[in-house]
C-alpha cells in the first residue's frame, strides 16, 4: 500500500491506496473501530494479487489522521469520505466495503451516495442499534482501549475477544498485536459515540447494489445472526460464512480475498443502475439515517 497524507475539509487524512488491474474499480474500504491502516496490509496485498486495488483511510482521531473538529455521526463520515474521493481524483463509481464498525460507514455511504456505489461488501458487521449483541465478556474487552496500548493485555484477551483462528494461536495473535497502532483516546471515544443509536434497518431494503455479506462462524463481537439479518433485508444480498472469528479478513485474508474478488468480478444484474455513473449525477439520498 502507498500511504500518504491528503488534505480534506481542513483535516489531514492518512490515506492508503494500492493499484489494481487496468479498468478495475477500486474497493473503497472502511476499517474497524480504532483500527489503523497497517491492519489492512495483508488483506490489501491479497486483493492486489487478484487485480483489485484498495482505497482506505484512518478515520479522524485514529492512526495518522488529524483529530475531527468535534463529535460527529456516521453521516458526517460518509460526507467526508465522498470529499476524499474527490480530492483523490476518483470520479464515477467505486466498490464499497467495510468491516465491523466500518461496515456502518459503508452502509451509510451507500445510502447517501447510491450512484457512487457499484457493489457493496459488508464484513463482520451489523445494522447497528437493532443488532444482536455479542458476548458480554467480549463487549467489555472491546470497550477497553488497553487492547491497543498494552501488548500483554492484548495477548491475554485477544483469543476470547476475537474468536476464530486467534483462539489458542499465540503466534498469530502476536503478529496481529505487532500491527496495532493505538488510537488517541478522544478519537476512540468519538468513534464509539458516532454509532450510538444509529441503525440502517429502516432503509436497508432501499439498497439496490449487489451486496456480499460475510460473517464469521465464531465471532464473539458480531454474532452470525447479524449477517443473516443484513442478507435478508438487502434485496440483492447473499451471505457467505467464514469458519473463523471477527478478524477473518486478517486471519483468513487469502480465502476472503478470493471470495471478494469473485464477487466483484461477477456480471452486474439488470436493474441496478449504470456501471459508471458520473459523480456530478451522484447526489446524496435524502434523510438523516
Amino acid at each position: 500500500m502507498d500511504i500518504r497524507a491528503v488534505a480534506v475539509d481542513g483535516m489531514n487524512l492518512r490515506v492508503a491506496t494500492s493499484a489494481g488491474r487496468p479498468g478495475a474499480l477500486p474497493l473503497f474500504f472502511f476499517n474497524g473501530i480504532g483500527a489503523n491502516l497497517e491492519l489492512l496490509r495483508g488483506f490489501a496485498d491479497e486483493m492486489q494479487q487478484l487485480g483489485i486495488g484498495i482505497v482506505a483511510f484512518d478515520v479522524p482521531g485514529t492512526g495518522g489522521s488529524s483529530d475531527p473538529p468535534g463529535p460527529y455521526r456516521l453521516a458526517w463520515l460518509a460526507s467526508l469520505s465522498c470529499a476524499l474521493l474527490v480530492s483523490l481524483g476518483i470520479e464515477g463509481q467505486v466498490d464499497v466495503g467495510g468491516v465491523s464498525w466500518g461496515g456502518g460507514i459503508a452502509q451509510e455511504f451507500t445510502h447517501r451516495y447510491p450512484l457512487r456505489v457499484r457493489r457493496l461488501l459488508l464484513a463482520a458487521t451489523s445494522a447497528g442499534a437493532v443488532s444482536l449483541p455479542g458476548a458480554p465478556a467480549a463487549f467489555v474487552k472491546l470497550l477497553d482501549p488497553r487492547r491497543y496500548t498494552d501488548r500483554d493485555f492484548m495477548l491475554r484477551i485477544g483469543g476470547e475477544l476475537y474468536g476464530g483462528k486467534l483462539r489458542g494461536n499465540p503466534q498469530l495473535l502476536e503478529r496481529y498485536a505487532d500491527s496495532l497502532r493505538a488510537p488517541r483516546s478522544t478519537g476512540y471515544g468519538l468513534q464509539l459515540r458516532a454509532l450510538v443509536g444509529w441503525t440502517s434497518a429502516h432503509w436497508l431494503r432501499s439498497v439496490q447494489q449487489p451486496t456480499l455479506v460475510m460473517a464469521g462462524t465464531d465471532d464473539p463481537i458480531v454474532p452470525l445472526a447479524n449477517g443473516r439479518f443484513l442478507a435478508a433485508m438487502i434485496p440483492h444480498a447473499r451471505l457467505v460464512t467464514i469458519d473463523d472469528g471477527h478478524l477473518f479478513l486478517v486471519t483468513s485474508a487469502r480465502e476472503c480475498a478470493q471470495i471478494i474478488a469473485d464477487f466483484l468480478g461477477e456480471d452486474r444484474p439488470r436493474g441496478t443502475g449504470a456501471q459508471h455513473a458520473p459523480y456530478a449525477d451522484a447526489a446524496p439520498a435524502q434523510g438523516n439515517g
